[in-house]
């Protein structure tokens, strides 16, 4: 997949780097990304070179045939967010990515952004389990920021950070998510927002919904 999208992608976006060496060449990781477009699903398996990175992408992305060859085609985990045995099934398989050594990315805000540049509530549902069941894991933040340029052209940065300081034996639950909210907010110089990103994404599409009854 890389070999087939990276130099289409490269020759489409401007994609630039920063602390790609802050991640381990072997041994299982978990990257906690923001999630400020679809193409971030592209972007991050290129910014991880040399090493698969498996996502836990949400179940509907697998539903339309316009995604769903792509995740299937690399292997991404649907997550059924409504809960339940499918969302447990989801969990199960990403545990199995981390004890087989690789790399496990997620998306803590559950959802894209509304807002560019902006930050929404983290959900714990799927980080905190994941560091609860393997505790010695490497947490690293990422955070992605696209920006307009002549031509059509958009740059894409991507901010890989160190290590994060968590330690589930001794953290809670909202300390381990506080600390990677904290570092995605520093990293990518994103504007906090305590609020989800569905709960946003629901009250613009009213607003429009409004403007056009209007």
């Amino acid at each position: 997949m890389k070999a087939i999208i990276g130099p289409w992608l490269h020759l489409l976006w401007r994609i630039q780097v920063e602390g790609r060496k802050n991640v381990p060449r072997q041994g299982p990781v978990i990257l906690a990304a923001n999630h400020q477009s679809f193409c971030d699903s592209f972007f991050l398996p290129l910014v991880v070179r040399r090493r698969r990175v498996t996502y836990v992408a949400k179940a509907e992305y697998f539903d339309s045939w316009k995604t769903a060859w792509f995740f299937r085609a690399a292997g991404q985990i649907p997550m059924n967010r409504s809960g339940g045995d499918a969302s447990q099934r989801a969990l199960d398989t990403a545990r199995g990515v981390l004890e087989g050594g690789d790399i496990l990315a997620i998306y803590p805000e559950g959802t894209r952004a509304p807002d560019q540049g902006k930050l929404y509530r983290l959900h714990s549902r799927i980080l905190v389990p994941l560091l609860e069941a393997n505790p010695t894991v490497p947490v690293h933040a990422v955070a992605t920021r696209y920006e307009k340029l002549p031509l059509g052209r958009i740059k894409v940065t991507a901010k890989i950070s160190p290590k994060l300081a968590i330690d589930s034996a001794v953290m809670t639950a909202d300390e381990m998510v506080t600390t990677v909210r904290d570092a995605l907010v520093q990293l990518g110089d994103l504007v906090y927002v305590n609020q989800y990103a569905f709960v946003a994404k629901a009250r613009l599409q009213r607003q429009k919904d409004q403007q056009l009854g209007s």
